[in-house]
């Protein structure tokens, strides 16, 4: 009988654990906005890194409801303009935060 309650125990407590490893993390509604953001930023990268006068590898992009981050370090003030555009162009981009600073 003993065994009995400590499995039922058990199970609840992994039952419990399983919910609440489910929970949202407070930055994204579900999995489907989480999916549409990761998409975002990789159309925004793709679009950063297709221009010739960007160094993509020195601007990072992320995206929150979709909302797009830009920050990092660029070598002049066109760069800074030129990737909020690049970012502006891609379909879904709600707005953009332009942090980018110059060198």
């Amino acid at each position: 009988m003993k065994r009995f309650g400590t499995t039922t125990a058990l199970l609840a407590a992994l039952m419990l654990g399983t919910v609440a490893g489910c929970a949202g993390d407070g930055r994204h509604d579900s999995v489907g906005q989480y999916v549409d953001d990761a998409a975002i930023t990789a159309k925004v990268k793709a679009a950063i890194v297709a221009d010739p006068r960007l160094k993509a590898t020195e601007i990072n992009v992320e995206t929150a409801r979709g909302v797009v981050q830009l920050s990092g370090f660029v070598s002049s003030a066109d760069d800074v303009a030129t990737a909020a555009s690049a970012a502006r162009t891609v379909k879904g981009v709600q707005s953009v935060r332009n942090d980018l600073r110059l060198k």
